[in-house]
């Protein structure tokens, strides 16, 4: 098993935009912009420390439930969050408009930009908070559990026969995810490759008419950001002509902490799909 171990006192701590960060000093006061990073926070033990969140920010439940809510990943309530007097704000590329973002910037000291592309990312998510939130011991055990999540996912993809799937994140219009997003590579670790595999944008509309789609063996209907339910199934089977499941989009498209979760979520998924 290839662990990811947290690296030395003096590795860099380098965001996503290239920004080197420090360990912090004194005390921390964060706001995170994105659900699966203040899921994150949490599982570092830093809930102590977390003063805001945006309404998707939903887990864990018991937590977040006690943190006052500063508007949503994109429409965020500036004077909110100055209230709050955060030292740090955790944002992502994806997730939150740079507009926003650099507005923020403007009062808070700490700005850490992610951008995980990969389940492999979550190593370097780990050791970036790990360092700068004094929570190495913490970064490591999670980067073991990924680890080894890896490696029964990768067993997995080997021993069950590859298929490719339609993975469907909306309804009307139609909407599914390229090859280079989080949630294609998440599943492509449990051999599952996505069409279309030549997609313009990254998550791209769908025509049922489409040569690229008659690659599809199976159809997966996610519960976010549309949440498909099992209602859905029948319609969305007739227009593809293939098996179509319910899967749980925060175990594909959540990083962070839930990352290990997701993959062995998917194993087990893709096992008794294919027992069946």
């Amino acid at each position: 098993m290839q662990v990811s171990t947290i690296p030395p006192e003096s590795a860099a701590l380098e965001d996503a935009v290239g920004v080197v960060h420090r360990p912090a000093e004194g005390p921390v006061r964060i706001v995170s912009l994105v659900p699966s990073l203040t899921e994150l926070v949490c599982g570092l033990g830093l809930a102590d420390q977390l003063v805001g969140r945006t309404g998707f920010c939903i887990h864990p439940r018991d937590i977040v439930r006690r943190v006052a809510k500063i508007g949503g990943t994109k429409d965020v309530r500036m004077e909110a969050v100055r209230a709050l007097e955060p030292t740090h704000l955790i944002v992502n590329i994806d997730e939150n408009r740079r507009e926003t973002v650099d507005r923020l910037a403007a009062f808070i000291p700490n700005v850490i930009v992610t951008h995980p592309c990969a389940p492999e990312d979550n190593f370097g998510l780990y050791r970036l908070f790990g360092r700068i939130f004094e929570r190495d011991a913490e970064a490591g055990r999670l980067a073991a559990d990924l680890a080894a999540a890896l490696d029964a996912a990768r067993a997995a993809a080997v021993s069950l026969p590859p298929e490719r799937v339609l993975y469907l994140i909306w309804r009307e219009p139609w909407m599914s995810v390229s090859r280079d997003t989080y949630i294609s590579a998440t599943l492509r670790a449990v051999g599952w490759e996505t069409v279309p595999g030549d997609a313009s944008s990254r998550y791209p509309e769908i025509d049922w008419q489409a040569p690229a789609l008659a690659q599809a063996q199976r159809v997966l209907l996610s519960s976010e950001p549309y949440r498909f339910r099992a209602s859905h199934l029948d319609e969305v089977a007739r227009l593809s002509g293939r098996p179509t499941v319910l899967i749980d989009g925060e175990m594909t498209s959540w990083y962070g902490s839930r990352a290990a979760a997701g993959l062995r979520y998917l194993v087990r998924l893709r096992e008794r799909l294919a027992a069946a």
